[in-house]
């Protein structure tokens, strides 16, 4: 029987992995911090050695993209560091990593979704950190699939959608960024879909790699919030009157986000025959749930 070991199952995304691999014939584990500290060298190694998973989900980051600015050792420790000694414990241990990185990778001067082989440029200490963890899981000698995503969203956790219904109310306005452009991703549909492949990852080690992973049309900030208010005013949710459209330079803010970070993702269709559904769909299971 396979074996799953998901690390930061606390987190928004850990939850998402914690229901859909409840839907395998697997022998799972769900740890979060207080479980395994990934920063904890000898916690992981301690796990990984008494549980012995064939793969290990790392679904743990250090996501405060503002916060990163400032505290930098902390998003190095949690996004680089621990990253790399976790990819060493695969190799030692032979067992799959299975990471979540980010569209922060890149610089968003693009004009066109980015390709898993484009040049990396993070302009924040939140994207430097999590390219560092990729370089590091590539420096190591384990089987692993890094899977960047994109604007992710869910029921739980802190995000994007569940902060517009929460401002929007309390507030008749809202100014909302519509110059940087991205993919919003539900957080099940990416779970679902790593899920879905993990059986075939002992088939052949051929699979290692980067991916990229999103929701299938992408829109600005300000086209995500139109979605979400529109839904919402229809289930019968206070939103506000007027949302305004906004340039980035009218809401500064202590990361630089990237003004374009669209990412293809033809080769985890190609190679595991799995598209993103509609991240609207998303938007609709979301409203099911809270």
């Amino acid at each position: 029987m396979l074996k799953i070991l998901v690390l930061g199952a606390n987190g928004q995304l850990g939850r998402c992995f914690a229901d859909q691999v409840a839907l395998l014939d697997a022998s799972v584990r769900l740890a979060g911090r207080a479980d395994v500290d990934i920063t904890d060298d000898v916690s992981l190694r301690h796990a990984l050695q008494l549980f012995g998973p064939d793969i290990v989900i790392n679904a743990g980051a250090y996501t405060l993209v503002d916060e990163a600015e400032i505290n930098k050792e902390e998003a190095r420790l949690v996004n680089h560091i621990a990253v790399a000694n976790l990819a060493h414990a695969c190799s030692d241990f032979n067992c799959w990593l299975i990471h979540i990185s980010t569209d922060y990778v890149f610089d968003g001067e693009a004009f066109n979704p980015y390709l898993e082989s484009c040049e990396t440029n993070p302009k924040s200490e939140y994207g430097l950190s999590k390219l560092n963890g990729e370089l590091a899981i590539q420096a190591s000698d384990c089987q692993h699939l890094i899977i960047r995503t994109s604007w992710v969203f869910s029921e739980y956790g802190s995000n994007f959608m569940k902060t517009m219904l929460r401002v929007g109310s309390t507030n008749a306005q809202l100014s909302i960024v519509d110059d940087q452009i991205g993919c919003p991703t539900y957080a099940q549909h990416l779970a679902h879909s790593v899920v879905c492949l993990l059986p075939r990852l002992l088939e052949a080690n051929s699979f290692s790699g980067i991916y990229h992973y999103c929701g299938s049309d992408e829109c600005s900030w300000y086209d995500f919030a139109q979605v979400i208010f529109e839904k919402a005013r229809h289930l019968g949710f206070k939103v506000p009157d007027h949302i305004i459209p906004i340039k980035t330079e009218a809401y500064p803010t202590p990361a630089r986000r990237p003004k374009y970070s669209s990412l293809n993702t033809d080769k985890f269709f190609n190679t595991f025959g799995i598209s993103a559904p509609d991240w609207k769909a998303g938007v609709d299971n979301v409203f099911s749930k809270i």
